[in-house]
């Protein structure tokens, strides 16, 4: 595959594809695992772990796993455990972990990102365990189409 590949985690939670992106370490695939499985009755699958290969096509960017990794996600203290996946999805909001200093009260523009000529909702998150609630947060109020 000549997709480009980054380290990342992705998601798709009900209908939106989420693409986790922060530096080795930061709780991408804690953050990812932690997605799955607060599902309930909605619908969450794995896309990928640790690599994932980005797509623009017709203005909207494919996120697909490495053929490698695919099924497969770290939990740290257990080790790498295969998960049902998705082999593509559509990315709608890019989580930033461990993102350096996010405002409290964010401009327009640090809330979203271009990824391959692609514009994207973005969410900064900083370090912390509050991630998931910061996500869930996020996704109620819907943003993750504003200004696009």
């Amino acid at each position: 595959m000549t997709a480009p590949t980054i380290h990342a985690s992705a998601v798709l939670f009900g209908h939106r594809g989420i693409l986790i992106r922060g530096p080795s370490g930061s709780g991408k695939s804690a953050l990812a695992l932690q997605l799955l499985q607060s599902a309930n009755d909605g619908f969450a699958c794995l896309v990928g772990d640790d690599r994932i290969h980005l797509e623009a096509v017709h203005g909207r960017l494919l996120m697909r796993p490495s053929a490698a990794l695919q099924g497969l996600i770290e939990i740290r203290g257990t080790g790498i455990v295969r998960f049902p996946f998705e082999s593509m999805a559509l990315a709608h909001v890019v989580i930033d972990l461990q993102a350096e200093n996010p405002a409290r009260l964010p401009e327009p523009g640090d809330l979203t990102t271009v990824i391959e000529g692609v514009r994207l909702a973005r969410l900064p998150v900083a370090p912390g365990p509050d991630a998931l609630a910061r996500v869930f947060a996020y996704l109620k109020r819907g943003n993750e189409t504003s200004g696009l």
